[in-house]
């Protein structure tokens, strides 16, 4: 009788290093260089699919998702040649513990950003969206799962397979979908509040019946052992707020404000973070749930947690997180979803998933009378997955609870849910910004004694010197109309923002946030304050986290709301040590753009070659010579009326330049501000002040009251200049340009020739992209004024103007402060 043995055969386990091509041997037959290589794969090619999926508004989420199932035997991987090289099975057990330690501490950071206290104060209405969200998509996949179970599932466990299917399809994704109303800006509009706090109450719920679900599918049949497993969880997690958490408490305590967190602090957490992990898989329940527990024990308040997620979020989730997306991708199998049958009930669990939590959400949001709209739009943000979703599908696969065709199709079900998110919620709610009119929209006016208000924006500390500068020298010390600046910080969202930290910094409506935190550690702000406290100068700190194509909108709302006369806009160059003009990037290029065609004021774009150095000048040994170059128009007249506000201050010489000679033809750069050819404009005179609107008496009445009030001053000065053509302009510019501090220029000249042959940033008009290139001047910094015309304004469609908020007052920090008249 013959016996069938069957010998096993067991790859040798890997070594570390290799001792290099060079002695014959292959780097990629060894551990440590075989997942370097597998790292810088998995994070190039998730980024460059993130990228390409950005003009979508994708979160980087679906392109790691989308990364690891085509680097998996779904696409790249059915090559046996490239799978058995890049990601042979020998190397999974290294990658897969890679992937595990990433996601240990991203649950950590998960469980940081949620704050009980604030789950605990959850409203009516948000537990009510949050319950349907869970409960009714849990019916639907139990419902689910008896339809798989006897197709494509059978001899499944039952019990945990129903759970396993319950918990998939009502997952809220609570960090994607932060990250999702931060892009939209919806953060803390009504909706995106509800949204919050809705999928806080989900996430936590989710966990507990993940618990749940992994203490059922032990490979012990018994229920007793399922029972001590829920037992020992429950024991562990009140052991962990009885005692982690004060003693996370006491550390955070002693880690003040303005101090340094110490070392030790962060390597105890840390490990902290690992022993948890450690019990928690001992207990039967999987390392991750005990980092999250972890994660929720740490205070809130403080610099404490701020610091654990900055030393973390940068690796974890741009190096280590990728990976297991890789490694959920290589077990993703898009080829076992094959026939009829398996697409039919792909479309099923999509639809009952989408069903399930938008109906469900829809519902209920509608019975605490919420519009119809924003409840659509809310049940589309609640159907958000995510890393969550995927965790549950790799463990439910782990544990033989899921086989490869409906591990695939859970997988293609997450996928497609999160990817419709954006572009429906865009499509049905898109809430208008209601802002009161107001008149001072501009710099000149019939009253200079008004109030002045300027939102002065910046991207880095290198804008600083000469922005406290450049105020310092417009606050008129002899007018009575104070100034009140608005300086905004400009930041560009990225997917490292934390979700609880745009929470808690975003203002009403999605608007920018103050920086009204004690004892800020924000070198930006305390430079403004200072500044503030040495002055009479009204100034409020602020910043705009924003991605770059729409940031504009956060610009312009501001200033509408803040009743601005001027943005001030940082140009899109900087000067280097060499002198030469090197850009920032085409995105900041097009904010400025943006915000000159939708600007409700002037705006003024800030070409900055150090005024008055690296630092700021005190204002008793402030001393700039401003210079006014003037042809005509009213972006000219606006210029020359920041001008007389500057000749006020002691420390400031002003020189007003009148070009006079024939009447050139204009060659336009576009008056919208996009920079596209709009045809030539008809010129006027040089030596005519007149602009281009009804108001041309008016301006030559300002004009000359100028000029009379200059001609009186001591340290001011009036001149006329004959020119014949550009080459005496750019001549005549060059010669006043070695003896000035500052120019103001009018963005669009009402005649002028173009004085440069070609330009990349004609948006600043002929005048201005002279004086922007490199070869005009290394000390000479402008300001390129562009006066608020209503007959041309396009303003945001989103912003309207409501007639009954009038009576609003701007959000200005002194007591006592005179209303503005609208």
């Amino acid at each position: 009788m013959a016996t069938n043995n069957m010998t096993v055969i067991c790859p040798k386990p890997m070594k570390a290093t290799s001792n290099g091509a060079f002695q014959g041997e292959n780097p990629l037959d060894y551990a440590l260089p075989l997942a370097i290589l597998q790292i810088c794969l998995v994070v190039a090619f998730t980024r460059v699919l993130a990228f390409c999926l950005k003009p979508l508004r994708q979160p980087r989420v679906i392109a790691e998702i989308i990364g690891g199932i085509l680097l998996g035997p779904s696409a790249l991987g059915r090559s046996e040649k490239f799978l058995h090289t890049v990601f042979p099975a020998k190397s999974m057990t290294v990658l897969d513990t890679l992937a595990n330690i990433g996601l240990l501490y991203f649950l950590f950071l998960v469980g940081l950003e949620l704050d009980m206290n604030s789950i605990r104060r959850t409203g009516t209405k948000a537990l009510g969206i949050a319950v349907a969200g869970i409960t009714f998509p849990f019916i639907l996949g139990i419902g689910t799962s008896f339809i798989l179970r006897a197709t494509i599932s059978k001899g499944v466990p039952g019990a945990p397979f129903l759970v396993f299917m319950g918990v998939s399809l009502s997952v809220t994704a609570f960090p994607v979908l932060a990250r999702i109303l931060a892009e939209l800006k919806l953060l803390t509009t009504d909706v995106g509040r509800m949204a919050m706090s809705a999928a806080a109450v989900n996430d936590v719920a989710a966990w507990i019946l993940l618990a749940l679900a992994i203490a059922l599918s032990g490979t012990d049949t018994s229920p007793l052992i399922s029972v001590w497993v829920l037992i020992c969880g429950l024991g562990f997690i009140l052991a962990a707020f009885v005692l982690l958490k004060p003693l996370l408490e006491l550390m955070a305590r002693r880690s003040p404000d303005g101090e340094p967190v110490k070392e030790l602090y962060i390597c105890i957490t840390l490990t902290l973070v690992l022993a948890a992990g450690f019990a928690t898989d001992t207990i039967g329940i999987h390392a991750l749930f005990g980092a999250f527990v972890v994660g929720l024990t740490v205070p809130k308040d403080g610099p404490f947690a701020g610091v654990l997620i900055e030393k973390l979020e940068d690796l974890v989730s741009g190096l280590l997180l990728p990976l297991y997306f890789v490694s959920s991708g290589l077990k993703t199998n898009v080829a076992t979803i094959r026939g009829g049958q398996s697409w039919g009930l792909l479309w099923l669990v999509i639809f009952n998933a989408c069903f399930g939590k938008i109906v469900g959400t829809v519902a209920v949001t509608m019975l605490f009378k919420v519009k119809y709209r924003e409840a659509l739009a809310l049940g589309f943000l609640m159907n958000t997955k995510g890393l969550v979703e995927l965790i549950v599908l790799n463990i439910g696969k782990d544990r033989k609870v899921l086989n490869d065709q409906t591990f695939a199709i859970l997988v293609l079900m997450a996928l497609f849910t999160t990817f419709i998110t954006t572009p429906i919620v865009i499509a049905v709610y898109k809430p208008a910004r209601r802002v009161a009119p107001y008149k001072h929209r501009t710099v000149k006016r019939k009253n200079p004694d008004t109030e002045l208000r300027l939102l002065a924006c910046f991207h880095s500390t290198r804008n600083i010197p000469t922005l406290i500068n450049l105020i310092e020298s417009s606050r008129g010390t002899r007018r009575k109309g104070r100034l009140c600046v608005y300086s905004m910080h400009l930041m560009e969202l990225s997917e490292r923002s934390s979700a609880i930290s745009m929470v808690h910094k975003a203002r009403n409506n999605g608007l920018p946030f103050w920086n009204n935190k004690k004892g800020s550690e924000d070198r930006m702000v305390i430079a403004f304050e200072a500044y503030h406290q040495l002055t009479s100068v009204t100034v409020r700190p602020m910043t705009a986290i924003s991605d770059l194509h729409s940031i504009h909108e956060d610009i312009c709302m501001s200033a509408h709301q803040k009743r601005a006369a001027m943005i001030i806009l940082p140009f899109h160059k900087h000067q280097r040590f060499d002198g030469d003009m090197e850009s920032l990037g085409h995105s900041f290029h097009m904010v400025n753009k943006r915000v000159l065609r939708h600007a409700p004021c002037s705006v003024g774009i800030l070409i900055d070659r150090g005024l008055g150095g690296t630092t700021q000048v005190m204002a008793s040994e402030l001393s700039f010579k401003v210079v006014v170059p003037f042809f005509g128009g009213r972006d000219d007249l606006e210029a020359l009326a920041y001008g007389m506000r500057m000749m006020e201050h002691p420390g400031i010489t002003l020189s007003l330049v009148k070009f006079v000679g024939p009447p050139w033809k204009l060659v336009s750069s576009g008056s919208s501000g996009d920079g596209g050819d709009s045809g030539t404009k008809t010129p006027k005179s040089p030596q005519s002040p007149k602009g281009t609107d009804d108001n041309s008496n008016e301006d030559e009445a300002f004009f000359t009251e100028c000029v009379s009030k200059i001609k009186n001053q001591a340290d001011a000065s009036y001149e006329e200049r004959e020119v014949g053509n550009k080459a005496d302009i750019n001549e005549a510019l060059k010669t006043i340009s070695k003896s000035c501090s500052l120019f103001l220029v009018g963005r669009m000249p009402a005649c002028v020739p173009q004085l440069v042959e070609a330009s990349d940033c004609a948006e600043l008009g002929p005048v201005g992209s002279l004086m922007a290139s490199s070869d005009f001047s290394s000390t000479v910094s402008v300001l390129v004024v562009q006066q608020y015309d209503p007959s041309t304004a396009t303003l945001n469609p989103d912003i309207i103007e409501d007639q009954g908020g009038a009576d609003l007052q701007p959000d200005t920090p002194v007591a006592g402060a005179v209303p503005e008249d609208v």
